[in-house]
Order: C-alpha cells, then sequence, then structure tokens
C-alpha cells in the first residue's frame, strides 16, 4: 500500500470511527418520548431507533468493537504512511537516520492522534449530545445492520461483559433509563426555571413535583382545629354556622366528639322550603343527609388520597393513624390548594 493510500484510509476510518462514537452517544442520549409518536406514524428510521434504545448494551458492543477496530487500524494503516511521508523531506535535513525516524514518528503519531480525538471521537460526540433525537434517527438504522452483520461476536462479548458486572453485584440493563426520579425531575424543574426555558410564575409546576411528595397528614386539619356540630344539630344551627364561620361544609360528630360524616349547605336548603319550613328548619338533620368520609391512612400519598375521594365522589376524607383512630380530616379543597394556590370558599367570597 502506498503513502496516499493509506491517507485515504486515514479518511475513511476517521469517518467510521465518528459514526460509531455518534451512534453510541445518540442511542444512549435520545428520548423516547421524541421517537415513539414517530415510530406510530409508521416511520422506519423511528422504529429502527427504538429498537437500538431498547437493545442498547448490544448497540454499545457494536459500536465499542467497531471504535476498537478502527482505532487500530487507523494506528497500522495511516500512521506509518504519514511517518513515511515526514521522513523523505526530514532526511534532506542532514541529520541521522535514527533521529529523523523519532521525529517523523512523534510528528505523525500526534498528528494521528490530533485527528482521531477531535474528528473521530469529540466533534461526533458533541453533534450526538446536540441533537440526539435526530442522530438516532440516522445513525440507528446502519448500526442495527453492522450489529446482525457480527452478531455471533457481538452478543458473545456482551454475555461476557454482563458476568463480569454480575460479579460486581449490579444486574446490567439492556435498555437505557428512560424515566425519571421525583428528585430528578425537580432539579428538571428548578434547572428550567433559572435558564429561562420554563415560565411558572405562579409555582403550579413546582407545586405539582411537590405533591406527590406529600402525605395526607401533612395538610389534614386535626380535629382540635376542625369547626364541627353536633349530631343532633338542625338546618337553622348549620345556617347560623354558616353566617359566622362562612364555611359551606361542617363535619359532623357524636357526644364523643368522633367525626361521623359531613354536610354541605345545600343539604339542609330544601328544609327551608315548603309550607313545613319553620317546623323543618328546627329538626335534627336525618341520618341520610349525612355524607360519609372515605377513610384514609396518614401516610397515604396525596395523589392516593385525592384518587381515593375521586372515586368516591367525597370532598372529606377521614385521617387515621396506624391504631385506626380518626386523627384529623383531609379536605379536598386543601389538595387542590397545594396544586394551584389558594382556593376560597364559594360562600366565603361572598362575606363581608
Amino acid at each position: 500500500m502506498n503513502d496516499w493510500a493509506g491517507l485515504a484510509w486515514l479518511v475513511v476510518l476517521l469517518i467510521a470511527n465518528a459514526f460509531f462514537v455518534g451512534a453510541e452517544f445518540a442511542v444512549i442520549s435520545a428520548r423516547r418520548s421524541q421517537i415513539e409518536p414517530l415510530a406510530e406514524k409508521g416511520s422506519r428510521s423511528a422504529k429502527t431507533a427504538l429498537y437500538a434504545m431498547e437493545h442498547a448494551t448490544l448497540m454499545l458492543a457494536t459500536s465499542q468493537l467497531g471504535i476498537t477496530i478502527c482505532s487500530l487500524l487507523i494506528l497500522n494503516v495511516s500512521e506509518p504512511a504519514i511517518h513515511h511521508l515526514l521522513a523523505e523531506p526530514l532526511a534532506l535535513t542532514g541529520w541521522s537516520e535514527g533521529a529523523v525516524d523519532a521525529i517523523a514518528f512523534f510528528v505523525a503519531l500526534l498528528i494521528v492522534s490530533y485527528l482521531h480525538v477531535v474528528f473521530g471521537e469529540m466533534v461526533p460526540k458533541n453533534l450526538a449530545f446536540s441533537v440526539p433525537d435526530r442522530a438516532v434517527l440516522m445513525l440507528a438504522t446502519p448500526l442495527v445492520w453492522v450489529s446482525k452483520v457480527f452478531h455471533p461476536v457481538i452478543v458473545s462479548l456482551n454475555w461476557i461483559a454482563n458476568h463480569v458486572v454480575r460479579l460486581f453485584r449490579v444486574e446490567p440493563k439492556d435498555e437505557a433509563a428512560s424515566t425519571f426520579t421525583l428528585e430528578e425531575v425537580a432539579t428538571i424543574v428548578n434547572q428550567s426555571r433559572i435558564e429561562g426555558v420554563l415560565a411558572d410564575a405562579a409555582g403550579t409546576v413546582a407545586a405539582a413535583v411537590e405533591f406527590t411528595d406529600k402525605k395526607a397528614a401533612e395538610i389534614a386539619v386535626p380535629l382540635a382545629d376542625l369547626v364541627t356540630l353536633p349530631h343532633t344539630t338542625t338546618p337553622d344551627e348549620i345556617e347560623r354556622a354558616v353566617a359566622k364561620h362562612g364555611f359551606s361544609r361542617y363535619v359532623i360528630v357524636d357526644g364523643d366528639g368522633t367525626p361521623l360524616g359531613y354536610v354541605h349547605l345545600k343539604d339542609i336548603l330544601r328544609a327551608a322550603e315548603g309550607p313545613d319550613a319553620a317546623t323543618d328548619v328546627a329538626r335534627t338533620i336525618p341520618a341520610k343527609r349525612i355524607h360519609h368520609m372515605v377513610p384514609v391512612l396518614e401516610t397515604t400519598d396525596l395523589e392516593d388520597a385525592l384518587a381515593v375521594m375521586r372515586r368516591a365522589g367525597r370532598h372529606l376524607a377521614q385521617v387515621r393513624n396506624a391504631e385506626g383512630d380518626t386523627t384529623a380530616v383531609l379536605f379536598l379543597e386543601d389538595i387542590i390548594e397545594e396544586l394551584i394556590g389558594e382556593v376560597q370558599d364559594a360562600t366565603r367570597r361572598g362575606r363581608r
């Protein structure tokens, strides 16, 4: 092989090395959320990209094999060609053969290493990191084809690597992680706000992240702080309570102060209508007018408590401790406030 052919091979091998580096970083950096919609629309490149992302360890093994082969060939084919091209003009200086050979080798190694690191490694890596979704759509298909051609070799290499990883008591994964922990999401939201790419003036997004980490006991109202009414209360007394406190819902308790349920202002409005209104408003509210409260534990996640209340169609829930005793009451209004901020009771907004 002549020297100019060696230089041509240098260009080819740098391109091949850049391909494997770019493909490697694209597979582990691309987001499934951006690729899956394209695959659902029938994009073949997107489907192949998803396959590559779901078999990440095989794709990484393919990339590493390709990078290793390209690197070895660059040193064994291109470096001697550059070395020889440099040695001829250096020989005209009159230096000794040993000095010329050493200087030519050093300069050739420096040139090849520079080209390899910059154009074969850093440039494709930075491109893949900058536009991972576009990169994986372009590079996944040829990478998958290479993995199929060298399948036996790659599978054996991957099998050995996985068993070595297990020696360190770590279970290898085939697919790159595409989900985030709650702490990671909170960090992403905070960083996005700092960099100005996420507008959250009301704090709704941040509140939603914090919401998923809270327990029912954290926002429930303790029994001692509740405005309660006895089970013998009448519609007339409930109307006076609304006039005094301005709430539309009241917890009904028995003689021991244990919550039995709750009533809503609308439940007693009918008693103030009709020919017997004067008598009805003075009677104890019937049991059928008292809504039961769904039970939740103090340690129940707030989002789970919300789901329970929504399924039952209830605005209030009993919060119980580990012994089963009711310690507080959870209001749907308070849960909503955790997400969107202060919410005023409709009856309180109308007060003066």
